[in-house]
Formats: C-alpha cells, sequence, structure tokens
C-alpha cells in the first residue's frame, strides 16, 4: 500500500474514533450523575436493604452509567409522603421504592391489600401480585403517569401491646393501638373496639414508655429493629393485612432511556425485589426464603428464626388458629361494605379469583 494511503487510512480511523467517543460522550450526558430514590424508612430496615441493594445493581448492570441514590425516611417528600406517586410521575423525584399504603391515596386500587383478613398468607398475597390483581394495580400506576418495575414487600402485619395476649376480636376491646394513618386501618381498629391512635414513631414509643398508648401493629422486619418487647410482651401472629412495596419510575424520566438501560433497571427492580422480599420473609414460611438468601444472594440471616429470638428477649407469641380467625373476618365486615367500593368491586373479584386459582 501507498505511505499516502496509510496516512489517509490513519487519519479516517483518527476521525472515526473521535466521532464514537464524541457520540459515546453526548449519551452519556444525558444521564443525571444521580438518580433521587424516596424510601419510607432507614437503611437497617429489610426495606431499606432492598433499596440499597436496588442501586448496587444499577450500576452494576449499567457500568456505572446509572447511579441511584436512596433518600431514607422520606427525607425528600418533606412531610408528604403520601404524593410519591405524583412527585415520581412529573420528575421532581426518580425513583420510588414505596409501600402500597403511602401510595393508596393516589391509586385507591393498592388498598385491596388492606381489606383486614382477606388476604393472610404468603401464598395468596404472591397469587394476588402475580395474577390478574397485580396487573390491574399496575395498569392504574401506568395511567398516573408512572412505571412499574417489581413487587417488593414490608410483610404481614401483626399486633403488639403491653395489657394482654389477643386472640379473638373480644381482646381488642380498649386497647388503644398505634396505626398507620390510612382511613381504612383507623376503621378497622374501631370496628374492632379499640382505640386507633396516629402518630410518628418517635412520639409513639415515648407514649409506649408513659403506658399512654398500649400497642401498635407493624411487620416482622419492623419489630427486630424497633426491639418490640422493651415496649410489648404480646405479640399476636394474625396476618391481618399485608404491606407490599413496589419499585417505580416516571414515565417521562423512563421514556429518556435508551432499551438497554431501561431493561438492566429492570431486572435490577426484579432482582432486588426478590433479594428484599425473602429477607421480609426469612424464618416465617419454613426454610424456603433462608435458602433462596443463601443460594441466590450468598447472604445469611443475623436472625434466621425472628420469632424464636423475640421470644428469648422476653416477648409472649399468640398464633390465630382458623376458628379464631372466623371470629376476627365476622367482625370485620362491616369493613368490606364500605370499602369494596371505594377500591373498586372489579379488582376486588379479581383478588378473590386469583386466590382461588
Amino acid at each position: 500500500m501507498k505511505k499516502g494511503s496509510l496516512k489517509a487510512l490513519a487519519a479516517l480511523a483518527v476521525s472515526a474514533t473521535m466521532a464514537f467517543t464524541g457520540a459515546t460522550g453526548a449519551f452519556a450526558a444525558k444521564f443525571k450523575d444521580e438518580y433521587k430514590l424516596t424510601i419510607n424508612i432507614g437503611p437497617t430496615y429489610y426495606w431499606g436493604m432492598g433499596a440499597i441493594k436496588f442501586s448496587e445493581l444499577v450500576k452494576e448492570k449499567t457500568n456505572g452509567q446509572i447511579n441511584i441514590k436512596p433518600y431514607f425516611g422520606s427525607s425528600l417528600m418533606k412531610g408528604a409522603q403520601l404524593k410519591s406517586p405524583q412527585m415520581v410521575a412529573m420528575g421532581a423525584i426518580d425513583v420510588a421504592y414505596e409501600s402500597t399504603i403511602n401510595a393508596a391515596p393516589v391509586i385507591p386500587e393498592m388498598n385491596i391489600f388492606s381489606l383486614p383478613f382477606f388476604i393472610n398468607t404468603y401464598e395468596n398475597l404472591d397469587k394476588l401480585t402475580e395474577g390478574e390483581t397485580g396487573k390491574m394495580i399496575f395498569s392504574a400506576m401506568e395511567k398516573k403517569g408512572l412505571v412499574p418495575l417489581a413487587w417488593a414487600e414490608n410483610g404481614f402485619r401483626q399486633l403488639t401491646n403491653s395489657k394482654h395476649p389477643v386472640k379473638t376480636p373480644e381482646d381488642m376491646k380498649g386497647l388503644r393501638v398505634r396505626v398507620v394513618g390510612s382511613p381504612i386501618f383507623i376503621e378497622t381498629f374501631r370496628q374492632l373496639g379499640a382505640d386507633p391512635v396516629n402518630m410518628n414513631w418517635g412520639d409513639a414509643t415515648t407514649a409506649f414508655q408513659q403506658g399512654v398508648v398500649d400497642g401498635q401493629e407493624n411487620p416482622v422486619g419492623v419489630l427486630l429493629p424497633v426491639q418490640i418487647w422493651q415496649y410489648h410482651q404480646y405479640v399476636s401472629m394474625w396476618n391481618y393485612l399485608v404491606d407490599p412495596v413496589i419499585i417505580y419510575w416516571g414515565q417521562k424520566e423512563w421514556a429518556k432511556f435508551p432499551p438497554e438501560i431501561q431493561q438492566a433497571i429492570r431486572e435490577s427492580a426484579v432482582e432486588s425485589a426478590r433479594f428484599e422480599k425473602a429477607l421480609c420473609r426469612a424464618g416465617l414460611d419454613g426454610d424456603k426464603s433462608l435458602k433462596i438468601l443463601k443460594d441466590e444472594f450468598n447472604y445469611v440471616m443475623e436472625v434466621p428464626d425472628p420469632i424464636k429470638y423475640m421470644e428469648e428477649k422476653g416477648a409472649t407469641f399468640t398464633t390465630l388458629s382458623k376458628e379464631d380467625l372466623a371470629k376476627f373476618i365476622e367482625a370485620t365486615k362491616p369493613i368490606y361494605d364500605k370499602w369494596v367500593d371505594e377500591i373498586g368491586k372489579d379488582i376486588y373479584e379479581k383478588a378473590k379469583a386469583d386466590m382461588a386459582k
């Protein structure tokens, strides 16, 4: 090859390299330095650990192009944590690792999980989230400008109190219980004869210590880190309702990602959700979730048997029989008379059909 031709080829190669580098730089410039993730609780809770896992997986799967920073304790919301769907849809916040309880005021179909004593088991919960019920909720989210990515969870909510074991609706009479501020929670406890109180956790622990409030309701994954046995001796494992978590992005911001980035984020969401659900269920579903954590994530639970652990700390557990549960179901029927219409009869029927499969 002639010397002039070699020079021409070299110049062409340099030009092509510069063009590719420039194109890559321009493409990279479309991404933000940081994508803000809102989450309601702190990093030491299972839910928070799931959010951290999600951000780590996204960074790994996108080769560092997408960096997500979790903002714990709803710090981005400035007291308006029930408005995260709007904030994400507007693009003020990029992504949420959010409880259905907090998003339900915007997407009422999510209250299907808050119907008392309706779902009760992990098997039923999985049938809903993986079935027509889950599809209907995701569709409702899409209509609000959101891109739902995966189902995680906070877990079935259990009752604790400092007065006595709760096994029947009669045991609820007069108990002053700290509850989530959602109307369906408050109405359920009133229907059972308790006195529901909505307050933040800091105020609640002071109220427990002073004997002003008798009890509270939260999943086992929350009872452990808050060391509930310091305040309450009695724990009722009644699975009265469940608190799923959904990972979702805003459609406007999502549309800015190329398909391969979208796929990497979606895969990360699904994987982190599987990890987070296994954390929440570990020791409560036999060895199933413990095995998932060990085999798939090389993770060993510090507390593999949460009930035994809390019993050793002084907690007394009551597990409801089918007969006991039937009494609670009967006692809360009036909640259904009102809330099925508000949630939507269509999704209620889909949920029943999913569980019957």
